[in-house]
């Protein structure tokens, strides 16, 4: 008896991938016209039959959860993936894991197989670009799915959303330099127009419009590469900054280390303070203060919304955010006691 024709035979046909195939099964109307019409040539001709129902069935109950992080080589998202995998695996669910590298075309690709796989829930700390794709094959998986530390910009449905008070922690870093005695507060790292970017960024902001004091903002990637580099900067530019409040934590480690070999002293001549309280802040010299995220919590608190979407139908609320709080360390001096 001959075998009945599989997704990965309309794929093959088709000459397209069997992510492909499984949008067009489902409508989805980020596939362009003449690859749909490949694709239902290829079924008509082998004969193919999609059976709906039972692919409803997987997806309901195939106990895994799809999460997409955009950058793990950032030890914050790692760990949030790590304590949000163990959440999950405390729950009787498996944890499919992608990484979009910052690469919004791959996290839409991925987003479509971990769909197809038939993940049933999905949270994703998105990639910024292309959102009207990935949100397409979102909105036609139908499937839970909870935004973390960013979000997606749509036309249409969006999703619920979940992040720290990014505001607040910005607030709290300048609050902090300035009762530190700092006189020239800059903001470094963060990429231009980024929602993430404008949210930490903003408290500090406030603060200074507040004092009627001007800022600085020397934008750029996330990373200790940049961060070392803004310390020479500011050391040849900005002689006057003698505080700082880093977009993340990789930032504010890579100014520390410049510093050394800059003779810049930390704590005293600059303050710095990072955002995001990774466990190398403990450990850096002198030791970063940062704003921190309770990751721990978050990933619990993610891990609990999505399960109670998943197994109950009780979606979270769109927007959610948690509280920060701000950890002082020596990098950004210690304070006198009376």
């Amino acid at each position: 008896m001959k075998a009945r024709p599989t997704i990965l035979d309309v794929a093959k046909k088709a000459g397209v991938s069997k992510s492909t195939v499984s949008l067009v099964l489902r409508g989805n109307d980020a596939v362009k016209e003449t690859t749909r019409l490949a694709v239902r040539k290829a079924m008509a001709d082998i004969g193919y039959v999609y059976n709906r129902s039972a692919a409803t069935l997987r997806s309901s109950s195939s106990g895994l959860i799809g999460l997409v992080i955009n950058d793990l080589r950032n030890p914050f998202f790692t760990q949030f993936a790590t304590l949000l995998q163990m959440e999950l695996a405390r729950n009787g669910f498996a944890t499919v894991l992608a990484n979009s590298d910052e690469d919004p075309k791959l996290q839409t690709r991925m987003i479509a197989s971990l769909v197809e796989h038939g993940v049933s829930g999905l949270i994703i700390s998105p990639s910024y670009g292309d959102e009207e794709n990935a949100v397409a094959v979102l909105r036609s998986a139908n499937i839970p799915t909870i935004q973390t530390f960013r979000s997606l910009k749509s036309q249409g449905k969006s999703f619920p959303f979940m992040a720290p008070d990014y505001e607040s922690g910005g607030r709290l870093a300048a609050e902090h330099l300035l009762e530190m005695g700092c006189k020239r507060i800059a903001f470094l790292g963060g990429l231009d127009g980024r929602p993430v970017t404008e949210e930490r960024m903003s408290g500090y902001l406030a603060v200074l419009a507040e004092r009627e004091m001007a800022p600085l903002a020397l934008t750029g990637q996330g990373t200790r590469s940049f961060g070392k580099s803004l310390a020479a900067k500011l050391q040849a530019e900005h002689p006057d900054v003698d505080g700082v409040i880093c977009f993340n934590d990789l930032v504010a480690l890579g100014v520390l280390s410049a510093c050394i070999e800059l003779g810049v002293k930390v704590g005293s001549e600059l303050r710095v303070v990072g955002f995001d309280d990774i466990e190398d802040c403990q450990d850096s010299y002198p030791s970063l203060s940062s704003v921190s995220c309770n990751i721990p919590d978050f990933a619990s608190a993610a891990a609990s919304q999505l399960l109670a979407w998943v197994n109950d139908g009780d979606a979270p609320r769109m927007t959610a955010r948690s509280p920060v709080r701000l950890i002082e360390r020596d990098s950004s001096g210690v304070r006198q006691t009376a």
